[in-house]
């Protein structure tokens, strides 16, 4: 676990600098290696202090800092054939032989150009990588963007980094998530693009019911083995619904120890409900309850880490905090969630609403979007945060596969229209045919933010702050900015 940094300085001069000031945006609690290149020189320290002695003397110098968890193989950045590379992730299936780092530098050495295509189009994984070459650096991100990369560049630098403050830091103003199942090319006239492996919208594809839950149960889990493999135990953020359900019945059946983690402010409904559903999974339930001081003091750390004031993200990243600090208390290195299970199977409300007003077509065309933009909208928040957690996030939901499996659906195997609105229908169908229980099969979807009490409690701090929501979150944050820039 950790982050990468990248940086090309446009006038030749040396950039080393520059990455330490990177790296002192990335320095988390659970920190303890600093690693940066140039193309033919590493130069590695525990802390910032000592790095900033060191110096590769380059234009091009990419960085890698990393975190407590053991990992196998060498520290990173790694030497190639007259090059570098700084590798954050996992590749699918995971062996415990060699680091995935050291996979990916395996698959780099040769015919790199070529090499590094090949492993964005054909690798199944969660990865954002940097390669520093002379005079260019060459990076690229997985299908589905789970592991944070931002970009962006100003007069003097071109940079990359697994969070935007480190862009924020060298005056970088404008940043981007870098589109994910693409290859970039970034010298000193900029960025330029290449996607590699990406989803396309198309029409559906007739298939019925049955036949469309049984292929979505052996890809599910495929996926699960694939992410607890190696694992004696996980986490698995729990909100006693449908998808963390799923998710932690094929965890136990994949022979992991799972702890499902349940937080929530007082007084909430759903947490008996969410002990109801732990009791018929037969697995151990941790329950957090907090308050409304919990989140007022949590809310500038939150909002550091999501490095946005918006409202959803902000009301959906609290118990998403709360539940990665407990599964790193508890010493517990990977946390499943079932992120992307809406968006993939048309779990959210406004989709009964964009159906009546305009038709199935146009709703498949919304849902599409939406499958296209989970890393903007889920998966780079929840991984930061459990980054800072010293907890690696894994996503059973979101694989290459499953998304382009899911795309193809038809609305009628997602929404049961127009009349009740149940929605997830084919996902339902599979927790039916897994033999879990008609309560939990037949469960409406409510959002974390409403079932865990955070989202009236932001709207209830805000007004004794006498500012709508947004504004209050706005103020927040660049007070937090202020003070840690």
């Amino acid at each position: 676990m950790g982050a990468i940094i990248a940086v090309i300085n446009k006038w030749g001069g040396n950039a080393t600098e520059t990455a330490v000031a990177m790296f002192k945006m990335l320095k988390h609690k659970s920190v303890e290696n600093f690693g940066i290149a140039s193309p033919k020189i590493v130069k590695m320290e525990k802390s910032i202090e000592a790095l900033q002695n060191q110096d590769v003397n380059s234009a091009v110098v990419i960085g890698h800092v990393s975190s407590k968890i053991p990992t196998l193989g060498k520290s990173q950045p790694i030497r190639l054939e007259d090059a570098t590379l700084v590798f954050e992730g996992r590749i699918y299936p995971t062996t415990t032989e060699v680091s995935d780092a050291e996979v990916a530098a395996k698959k780099l050495q040769q015919n790199r150009t070529e090499a590094i295509k090949t492993l964005i189009k054909e690798t199944e994984g969660d990865f954002a990588f940097s390669v520093a070459e002379p005079e260019r650096i060459i990076a690229g991100r997985d299908a589905m963007g789970i592991r944070p990369l931002y970009y962006g560049e100003n007069m003097d630098f071109a940079a990359l980094a697994s969070e935007r403050k480190a862009l924020w830091r060298i005056g970088i103003k404008t940043v981007n998530s870098f589109p994910p199942g693409h290859m970039a090319l970034a010298n000193r006239s900029g960025f330029k693009f290449k996607p590699m492996k990406t989803l396309a919208y198309s029409r559906a594809k007739k298939m019925r019911m049955q036949a469309a839950a049984r292929k979505l149960q052996t890809f599910l889990q495929q996926s699960m083995e694939d992410r607890v493999s190696g694992l004696k135990e996980a986490a698995v953020a729990f909100s006693g619904g449908l998808d963390s359900s799923i998710i932690a019945f094929l965890a136990k059946n994949s022979g992991v120890n799972v702890h499902l983690i349940h937080v929530s402010l007082e007084n909430q409904p759903e947490t008996d409900y969410a002990k109801k559903v732990a009791e018929e999974l037969k697995l151990p339930i941790h329950i957090c309850i907090y308050d409304e001081e919990d989140v007022e003091e949590v809310l500038p750390k939150v909002l550091w880490l999501v490095e946005e004031p918006d409202p959803v993200k902000t009301s959906i990243g609290i118990p998403f905090y709360w539940a990665a600090e407990e599964t790193g208390e508890m010493e517990i290195k990977v946390m499943l969630a079932g992120q992307g299970a809406d968006e993939l199977f048309g779990g959210y409300k406004r989709y009964i609403n964009y159906y009546l007003r305009l038709g199935s077509e146009k709703l498949r065309k919304m849902i599409f979007h939406d499958i296209v933009k989970m890393y903007e909208s889920n998966f780079e928040r929840d991984f930061k945060i459990c980054d800072f957690h010293n907890v690696e996030l894994r996503l059973p939901f979101a694989t290459y596969q499953i998304a382009k499996f899911a795309a193809d659906l038809s609305v009628k195997q997602k929404i049961e229209l127009p009349d009740n609105g149940l929605r997830k229908l084919v996902l339902r169908q599979v927790a039916e045919n897994l033999g879990l229980s008609q309560f939990i099969v037949k469960k409406p979807k409510r959002a974390i933010q409403y079932t865990t009490g955070v989202d009236k409690t932001l709207r209830k701090l805000a007004k004794r702050n006498e500012l709508p929501v947004k504004q209050y979150l706005q103020k927040t944050f660049r007070t937090v900015l202020k003070k840690m820039m």
